[in-house]
């Protein structure tokens, strides 16, 4: 365990005897730097205060150049097992600059270690630590925030002194500089040196240099110094690796019941000292400004897609993880800038991550972001496959480590239609049009041997052996060949566009028959052999049994009596492991409404109170009331036994798609029992607190139930329509989401519920726009808009009015 340590050196000797002098030469602060702390910038901003049992766990400080990863209680442990022990720390992709720093506070009689902060803040662009055990009558808060944009971290301490009588302190901030490649960094010829540090007089800051490399780190304050060493001094802490330290002392004097700002700003760069020294600069002169400006651009993603319902706390669940995605955000410009998956150990690109997140994405309001990693995984895929196959994960570096699973080229095609119908971009789906056919023509040419439409290989679940044809799969390839028929149809290829269509009608034929397990109520995990089953029975066995699962054993175990008595070589749909992805066929609305109700109630066996279990075997008898940690006393990373947010986000937006909103309300609060479990304003990749502290395809779990099925809007930008087909949970009688972007239109919409009449109020900044409003047929018999009783027309199953304007007010009884 890593863990701080006092350094005893013979120079360390030399420090009282100089104490005195260098108190001397400390000089009153000045009247701008008591009252400038960066902090008075936060007064009016929400912050999440930790619980202290998580103080020795992860958070991040998030940029998209920079971000910095340590535990809450200030601290730098190991962290991380892609690079064993190196996740954490000051980050700069494709290197990393720092394994962190660490500070102590001296006076004549005594010196402390800031090594445990007692209270951890959370902000959403921004963190602090507080410690109240240091010197007597002194707190000391640690601030922190990544500037937008730039290469940087800025790091302040505040000193506050409680008592009658002015104070003179010495701070000593150690940096613990690491310059060294990120993952697969051997692959693109990244080979870590050992680190030298030097003293730059002009701006008074450590410079530390990779000596193999131009890979830069640059650490310093501005005022108040006194003093530095090229070495170790008071504080330091253990860790492995090439890296050196380098020390600053900074003589202070806090007066009395008042204060000291100390902004220290790290900066860093893979090109150029140049590079690093102008960063550091910058960021020094304009603390505040960067500040402000961060604060601002959080503000407006407040504002966009605001939600406000009854549920407070899934209120501020859905605002946070709109900030959580924006922490994801990586930007290296020799590669490409998109949406990351996860932190601490996925700050790369993933395309099955990105084909969820960035649908919640989309329709939150980032469209930029989407339009950026949509591109950033085309060229990647197109350099590394050439034929429409969409890659899996690659490094910050640009190597690629999978070059894709089978599940990600046909959630790939649709979400590029997902897309289209959000913005109306033509340009947009002409673009990336030549890859989705490509894509459709590679998952059946070259990954369907025995040409039944259904293509081998892995999908999301990856559990040795399940690779033959899956049930997430044929349904994301279902759904690939559906939309690409739209698209196709738009691109004039109509010939195509109805081959397209074919083979999505056969398929989902063909799911709602050789999937479905009538005795399990379930679709099947996958379809093989009885053969192949029974390999994967005598595995999933081993496994239930090592997690003393004993109804798992019985149900696997007669499942194994009856396999046996199949033909070996006839294929079929077995139900073995009940993971998550059975349930993709009502994800995506193609279940028979029948089997769907049946698989639903199956599913909703497999859950405990933070969601679905991503393996349902995995499940025993206390799932469906323990409420514990999942990540407590487990040594090796493993995802066996876990509740996972995607698995419990398509359940959610499974039950919307058959009318069954409390259902999906039940699956958005278990989630949210997740979140600021560990990590205050943030939900774990895991429930309740293990794996990543924060994940991508949150937002898609959150916001696709919430605005395209709870709100229903539907858009079709492409014809100037929104299409609306609002189903509230039964607990809502009141609703809104303002500033949702749709195209070049802004949508908001109320919803409000008296007894048995229904009142819609929409507001669009686009008057030309149409408006069609949908529920159920021979539900409501008086329809009003804007005050005129009109009529409503048949639409299948549904009634709807259509109408246009910036102001409209539907009523419904």
């Amino acid at each position: 365990m890593i863990k701080l340590q006092l350094i005893h050196q013979p120079f360390c000797l030399l420090l009282l005897s100089v104490f005195a002098l260098l108190l001397g030469q400390c000089q009153p602060a000045s009247e701008k730097q008591l009252q400038g702390g960066l902090q008075q910038l936060m007064a009016d901003t929400e912050s999440i205060r930790g619980r202290k049992e998580y103080l020795p766990s992860p958070f991040v400080t998030a940029g998209d150049r920079i971000y910095l990863v340590g535990h809450q209680d200030g601290q730098f442990p190991d962290l991380g097992w892609h690079v064993p022990g190196e996740m954490g720390g000051i980050w700069n992709h494709p290197i990393k600059l720092m394994d962190g720093f660490a500070a102590a506070i001296k006076d004549t009689r005594q010196t402390n270690c800031l090594a445990e902060a007692d209270t951890f803040v959370n902000y959403p662009f921004a963190n602090k630590h507080i410690y109240t055990a240091t010197l007597p009558g002194i707190r000391v808060e640690r601030f922190q925030f990544v500037p937008d944009s730039l290469q940087a971290v800025v790091v302040e301490f505040t000193f506050y002194n409680n008592g009658a009588d002015a104070k003179e302190v010495l701070f000593e901030f150690n940096g613990m500089a690491d310059l060294r490649p990120v993952w697969l960094g051997e692959r693109t010829q990244l080979t870590d040196g050992q680190d030298v540090a030097q003293w730059n007089e002009a701006t008074k800051s450590i410079v530390v240099k990779d000596s193999l490399n131009n890979w830069y780190v640059v650490y310093g304050a501005t005022q108040f110094l006194q003093s530095h060493q090229l070495s170790s001094q008071t504080c330091n802490f253990e860790r492995a690796g090439k890296g050196t330290n380098a020390s600053l002392t900074y003589a202070l004097t806090i007066p009395a019941n008042g204060s000291v700002h100390l902004p220290m700003i790290i900066a860093g760069s893979h090109q150029s000292l140049q590079e690093a020294t102008n960063v550091f600069a910058y960021t020094s002169k304009n603390t505040r400004q960067l500040l402000q400006q961060k604060k601002e651009r959080y503000t407006k993603l407040a504002q966009t897609a605001k939600l406000t319902i009854p549920d407070e706390k899934l209120q501020q669940a859905f605002r946070w993880v709109k900030y959580n995605t924006d922490w994801l955000i990586r930007d290296v410009p020799e590669v490409g800038r998109g949406l990351s998956a996860g932190l601490p150990d996925y700050p790369w690109w993933f395309g099955a991550d990105s084909d969820y997140a960035l649908q919640g994405a989309l329709v939150s309001g980032r469209k930029d972001i989407v339009y950026q990693t949509i591109d950033l995984l085309q060229q990647l895929s197109e350099k590394t496959n050439g034929n429409g196959r969409i890659i899996h994960e690659v490094s910050t570096n640009g190597a690629v480590f999978n070059p894709g699973n089978i599940n990600e080229t046909p959630q790939f095609a649709s979400l590029i239609w997902f897309v289209y119908q959000w913005t109306g971009d033509k340009d947009f789906l002409q673009k990336y049009y030549p890859t989705v056919k490509k894509g459709m023509d590679w998952l059946l040419t070259e990954n369907d041997k025995d040409k039944n439409l259904l293509p081998d290989g892995f999908g999301m679940m990856e559990i040795h052996g399940l690779n033959s044809e899956m049930i997430d799969v044929a349904v994301y390839t279902q759904k690939a060949f559906a939309d690409a028929s739209h698209m196709a149809r738009l691109m004039g290829e109509e010939a195509l566009a109805r081959q397209y269509q074919t083979t999505a009608d056969q398929l989902k034929a063909k799911i709602n028959a050789d999937f479905w397990v009538p005795e399990a109520k379930s679709y099947a995990d996958f379809v093989g052999t009885a053969r192949q089953a029974g390999q994967l029975i005598d595995d999933a066995i081993i496994r239930a049994d090592t997690l003393k699962k004993p109804w798992a054993v019985k149900e696997l175990q007669a499942t194994r009596t009856k396999v046996a008595t199949y033909p070996p070589n006839k294929k079929q749909g077995f139900v073995l492991h009940h993971n998550w992805v059975v349930n993709t066929p009502m994800e995506t609305g193609i279940a028979d409404t029948a089997k769907a109700l049946a698989a639903l109630e199956t599913g909703s066996q497999f859950v405990n109170p933070f969601g679905m279990f991503v393996t349902g075997i995995d499940r025993d008898e206390t799932a469906g009331k323990d409420e514990s940690s999942f990540g407590a006393g487990r040594k090796i990373f493993t995802y066996t036994g876990a509740v996972m947010t995607l698995p419990t986000g398509v359940q959610a937006i499974a039950e919307n798609n058959y009318g069954r909103p409390d259902q999906a309300l039940d699956y958005l609060q278990r989630m949210t029992r997740t979140f600021s479990y560990a990590l205050p304003g943030s939900i774990y990749e895991v429930s309740p607190d293990y794996g990543m502290t924060t994940q991508a395809w949150n937002i898609y779990s959150f916001a696709i139930p919430i605005i395209t099925q709870f709100f229903g809007i539907k858009p079709r930008a492409y014809e100037k329509t929104i299409y609306i087909q609002p189903q509230m949970p039964s607990a809502w009688n009141t609703a809104s989401i303002e500033n949702v972007p749709v195209g070049e239109n802004m949508v908001t919409m109320a919803y409000t519920r008296k007894g048995n009449s229904l009142q819609f109020a929409i507001r669009q900044s686009r008057e030309d726009w149409k408006i069609r409003i949908a529920l159920p047929a021979g539900k409501y018999s008086r329809w009003q808009v804007n005050g005129q009783q009109t009529s409503p027309q048949p639409a299948g199953n549904l009634q709807m009015v259509e109408t246009k304007g910036k102001e409209i007010t539907i009523v419904v009884e």
